[in-house]
């Protein structure tokens, strides 16, 4: 019983990640804090499904739909929709109505269903709509540029764009990071080390707020299913 996940890297500047995942008889698992919003497509029991995800600002345990097989879309952070506020997504999601097995309703239109090797065929499409937009003081401050405005102007564009603080996707990034490596057994020291925790406890706690597994589990496998790719079969 098991959640089989595969993801790969996006060459568009608009999407981080794309993956699939297939669930065997698993009937919950960890969920992983997160800072991107994305677009997710599932069937089960011969019924189609899409759904707006938001950013995730903790672990906890959610249900997963038995039998079900997903698609999903990962979007770059800085990007958001244009009907919908990213910070109105975060620690939630939106179902979206009138999905069949082909299409799927977004922003009072109907799009067609991607597969996960043309997601990006559908985000192009909805970029050139505009239905998915940019900011791109927010995009310079993560390429690490400083605009010519205020620390506060920043914060406020950078809140209103990705729903959350410029310290709290840091400190996400550097907890999911660190679960990544933990996984394929870099010793928890060395995770301190390359990621800047101030020590063993501090990484610990992070990865119990943002990962909802100890440094041991991560290493052994253990804890039950978790809604992240520790296969490390990441692919650019």
């Amino acid at each position: 019983m098991e959640l089989r996940f595969e993801t790969r890297r996006s060459d568009s500047p608009w999407v981080d990640t794309v993956w699939t995942c297939t669930n065997e008889q698993v009937t919950t698992m960890t969920s992983v804090a997160g800072v991107r919003w994305g677009l997710v497509f599932w069937e089960q029991d011969g019924r189609a499904y899409a759904g707006i995800t938001g950013p995730e600002t903790r672990t906890g345990t959610v249900p997963v739909p038995e039998g079900a097989t997903f698609t999903g879309i990962d979007f770059a952070v800085g990007t958001s929709l244009r009907a919908v506020p990213t910070a109105a997504l975060v620690d939630g999601g939106i179902e979206l109505p009138d999905t069949t097995h082909r299409t799927f309703r977004l922003d009072g239109e109907r799009w067609e269903k991607p597969g996960p090797d043309d997601a990006e065929g559908l985000v192009e499409r909805l970029v050139r709509t505009g239905i998915v937009v940019r900011d791109p003081l927010v995009t310079d401050v993560l390429r690490g540029h400083r605009p010519a405005v205020s620390g506060r102007t920043i914060e406020r564009r950078f809140r209103a764009v990705t729903g959350l603080t410029r310290g709290g996707v840091r400190q996400i990034e550097r907890a999911r990071k660190a679960a990544e490596l933990l996984a394929v057994g870099e010793p928890a020291a060395d995770v301190v080390t390359k990621l800047d925790y101030f020590d063993e406890s501090h990484l610990a706690r992070a990865l119990r707020s943002y990962v909802g597994r100890t440094a041991g589990q991560l290493r052994e496998g253990a804890g039950g299913a978790i809604a992240l790719d520790l296969d490390q079969r990441l692919t650019s």
